[in-house]
């Protein structure tokens, strides 16, 4: 067997807006979206700069729903941009919750963290250096060794 894609498939309680700010706020294209006569939107998909997020309104009749909003989530969508700290704070503008400011992190990324108006949590982060695994692990045991951790 061979694997080809994976696809990020989220459902929100209002498509047609989670649309507008996504493209709004990461200057990402609408390929297509497929909608019922009643307006519901069954499945559209951005294009995220070669890879496609797929997304839906909320079906509970098929066990899909969106995150319950001030509750824990149990996925993040990290975005890897040019600069984090402008697409955050676009988010922010367009109604996203902050999570955490944009700082340097240890392992060689200055990245953020929001909520967006609709419930999804995403990490953007960019760059700042290049690092093996064995320096990020070293990094992580000292941060975790470190007083106050």
């Amino acid at each position: 067997m061979a694997i080809h894609e994976l696809f990020a498939y989220i459902h929100v309680k209002d498509a047609e807006k989670a649309l507008a700010f996504y493209t709004s706020v990461f200057g990402v294209a609408e390929k297509f979206r497929l909608t019922e006569p009643s307006g519901r939107i069954g499945h559209a998909e951005l294009e995220f700069g070669g890879t496609t997020l797929m997304l839906s309104d909320e079906f509970p009749e098929c066990g899909t729903g969106a995150p319950v909003p001030d509750k824990p989530v149990s996925v993040t969508l990290h975005l890897h941009v040019d600069d984090c700290d402008a697409v955050i704070a676009r988010a922010l503008q367009a109604g996203a919750t902050l999570e955490m400011a944009a700082q340097d992190q240890f392992y060689g990324e200055r990245s953020g963290s929001f909520r967006d108006p609709f419930g999804h949590r995403w990490s953007v982060g960019h760059s700042i250096e290049t690092l093996t695994p064995e320096e990020m692990q070293r990094r992580y045991t000292a941060l975790l060794e470190s007083p106050g951790a």
